[in-house]
């Protein structure tokens, strides 16, 4: 019984994740973040996404290095990352609508405070991407990973299942 329950909560729990991160892409919140973190958790249960992990990580890297490249990529994306966070403190603050206006007042700063706690959120977590890149890719020098490519990785697999089957026969 109990592995059911652990098997359960694990798909839940990926899934919620794998849907609320699909949504964050076009909301505000950290959305490949999310995604990444729930082909975690259901990698403990489904082979295949144990698969996608791997290549997901790496791109995952490489954007991360790549966005650390120069200083023009870091400077971009800290000023994003800190206009993310003041647009978010705007939106718990909540003033009334200005005059200038156009549109009704449910249509300024839609979703509430809410919306500026992701928003906060999104922006330290940018910040702390953005710190964790820097460091690794540019102080430590870490190498960038790179991505194989899938059809040299499935015809070693058919290469080692071919001599497998030439040993099993032998």
């Amino acid at each position: 019984m109990k592995a059911v329950v652990r098997r359960v909560a694990v798909e839940v729990l990926g899934w919620v994740l794998v849907v609320a991160g699909v949504a964050a892409l076009v909301l505000p919140g950290p959305g490949l973040l999310m995604i990444f973190a729930g082909l975690v958790v259901l990698s403990q249960e489904y082979e295949w996404a144990e698969r996608r992990l791997e290549p997901v990580k790496i791109r995952a890297l490489r954007g991360a290095a790549e966005g650390v490249e120069n200083r023009r990529r870091i400077a971009f994306s800290t000023t994003i990352a800190v206009g993310l966070i003041g647009c978010g403190a705007l939106w718990i603050w909540g003033p009334a609508a200005p005059g200038w206006w156009p549109l009704g007042e449910q249509w300024w700063l839609p979703g509430g405070a809410a919306t500026g706690v992701t928003q906060v959120a999104s922006g330290l977590i940018a910040i702390g991407l953005i710190v964790y890149s820097y460091r690794r890719f540019r102080i430590r020098g870490e190498p960038v990973p790179e991505l194989s490519d899938r059809r040299d990785d499935e015809a070693d697999r058919d290469d080692e299942a071919g001599t497998a089957d030439r040993d099993a026969g032998n």
